[in-house]
């Protein structure tokens, strides 16, 4: 059967540049006329010498998935793809995508989502393009990308009727074979070859790892519920807001105290698991929390890094750790320890992926709750909370024992960040150059405890294919150690977030267990004197604290 193919005019829109994830902009902006369209289609102009490879297609879930994933379908048929590799229902959480990139050697991705933003018909939806070692697109295609966008005029697109994506089977339209598939089959399998199953599922049954996982009602629901109620024996409801919805239930995706409130509360209350876990919308996210303490993401690295050896996957020793510039340095004094390389990179999973590729490292994280390993090019939620229930079994200690025992052993990176949340661009951009025109100057000068060592705005080089970024952010680092970070996001859809990153190194054994926003007081004054975000937003207080 021939497919046939309509060509439409368009013209191009002005705002479809790409951010450190895809572009993400409210649902509505995408349901404008040709505005979708516009943007895949100068992904596909933005390829070479696809015709007849494989396209793996899968999102989140979130509103609006479906309706472009069918758009997506017909047009990639149109652009000559010779095989879809779909998610049932839509659905695939950006760590499954990656694996399922890699796996089938597909030439690949289109990732739908907009990872921890919320979703519903007047919230977020996002698009992004994965290359064939299952990572985000590297600068150089996204800055071809949007080129593109700019100069589109036209698009192919098949006349066929909608997929079935609620079964899994395949199929032959015209020349293009579509595989619908079992989004979680791919996952659990790769997930049983990393870590120690029969342990975890042992340490389960003995009652010695009690555990609660909030899915938060998007993406890795299917996925924990498989895994840790059906594979490994977790009492059934040990997964909670397991079903996928497209608004999230009304929530907020994000994988923190703040959002995950109903998980906090239980970890924090009386008698608590021993192990308390949240992803976000797309899966690619993780919050790690014991009995009465919460884990921060830099810490969980670290932790992660330092008792590498206990996983199977990672019993012989990891070549080299990276972290983005924000996080902090405690998974630096891991490294050092241990005699490993460690890399500072920007924010973005992308710049992992070369490191990861090269074999320069075999973990990765950042601040953001974010997380992982060579077995994929994306971070991954539930491979970090996996790693953590194998590191209970194997130490047979709980999570409180584990990070003060790191503590004791590495110092503490006493760690923060305060998110000032769709701030008016203008405002925002003033803030950046006000911080910059001080830079110069702040050497040397003093306040209180602390003497600023250096001011500089991060610049990076990439050590495998020497490709340079600037304007990464902006670090004041001190004499003892601790730093204060300032960096705009390109993650939200209205304004900018303004995000504040504070870090107090403290080897004093007697101190380790401060409460953090007690312990970074003074920190965090120096850098309201530093940027006056209060003052020229007229804001009392960051709109989060992670």
């Amino acid at each position: 059967m021939q497919i046939k193919i309509k060509t439409h005019n368009t013209t191009p829109y002005d705002d479809q540049k790409p951010g450190t994830s895809g572009l993400r902009k409210k649902v509505k902006v995408f349901q404008q006329t040709h505005y979708l369209e516009n943007f895949v289609q100068s992904i596909f102009n933005s390829l070479d010498d696809f015709q007849g490879k494989i396209l793996v297609l899968g999102g989140d879930g979130r509103y609006f998935n479906r309706q472009a994933i069918q758009t997506i379908i017909k047009m990639a048929a149109a652009n000559g793809f010779g095989e879809l590799i779909i998610g049932q229902g839509g659905l695939l959480s950006t760590p499954a995508a990656s694996n399922i990139i890699r796996k089938y050697h597909a030439f690949g991705g289109i990732v739908l989502s907009a990872s921890h933003n919320p979703g519903g018909p007047d919230e977020d939806f996002g698009i992004k393009y994965n290359v064939s070692n299952g990572g985000p697109a590297p600068e150089k295609f996204t800055d071809a990308l949007y080129q593109n966008t700019k100069t589109i005029n036209s698009y192919p697109i098949a006349e066929i009727d909608d997929i079935d994506l609620d079964n899994v089977g395949e199929m032959q339209i015209g020349g293009v074979n579509i595989r619908v598939i079992d989004p979680v089959a791919d996952y659990a399998e790769l997930m049983a070859k990393i870590f120690d199953f029969d342990l975890i599922k042992q340490s389960i049954a003995a009652g010695l790892i009690t555990l609660k996982f909030d899915a938060m009602h998007a993406i890795t629901g299917p996925y924990a519920t498989h895994i840790l109620e059906d594979v490994l024996g977790a009492t059934p409801g040990s997964v909670f807001n397991a079903i996928p919805l497209e608004d999230f239930g009304g929530g907020h995706p994000d994988p923190n105290m703040a959002h995950a409130h109903e998980l906090t509360e239980i970890m924090l209350g009386n008698n608590p698991p021993t192990f308390g876990a949240a992803s976000d919308g797309d899966g690619d996210r993780n919050m790690v929390m014991g009995a009465h303490i919460f884990v921060t993401p830099s810490d969980s690295l670290a932790i992660m890094a330092a008792n590498a050896r206990t996983i199977p996957a990672y019993a012989k020793g990891i070549s080299g750790v990276a972290r983005s510039m924000p996080t902090s340095q405690a998974v630096d004094r891991v490294a050092d320890k241990l005699g490993l390389p460690c890399y500072e990179t920007p924010t973005g999973w992308k710049f992992f992926g070369n490191l990861l590729d090269a074999g320069k490292i075999t973990l990765c994280g950042e601040e953001s709750f974010g997380s992982g390993s060579n077995h994929v090019r994306e971070k991954d939620g539930l491979w970090a909370v996996l790693f953590w229930l194998n590191l209970i079994a194997r130490k047979r200690q709980s999570v409180e024992d584990i990070v003060h025992e790191h503590w004791q052993t590495y110092g503490r990176d006493i760690y923060c960040r305060h998110d000032y949340e769709a701030v008016d661009s203008d405002i925002a951009n003033g803030i950046v150059e006000h911080l910059r025109n001080q830079l110069s100057s702040l050497p040397g000068n003093s306040w209180g405890d602390y003497t600023v060592k250096y001011a500089d705005e991060f610049s990076y080089t990439d050590p495998v294919d020497n490709s340079v970024s600037n304007n990464q952010g902006i670090r004041i680092g001190f004499t003892n150690g601790s730093r204060i970070v300032f960096r705009l996001s390109g993650t939200g859809t209205v304004g900018a977030t303004l995000r504040i990153y504070v870090e107090r190194y403290e080897r004093d054994t007697s101190k380790l267990k401060q409460d953090a926003q007690i312990a970074l007081t003074e920190l965090v004054d120096i850098a309201e004197l530093l940027c006056e975000v209060k003052k020229r937003t007229g804001r009392t207080e960051p709109t989060v604290i992670t």
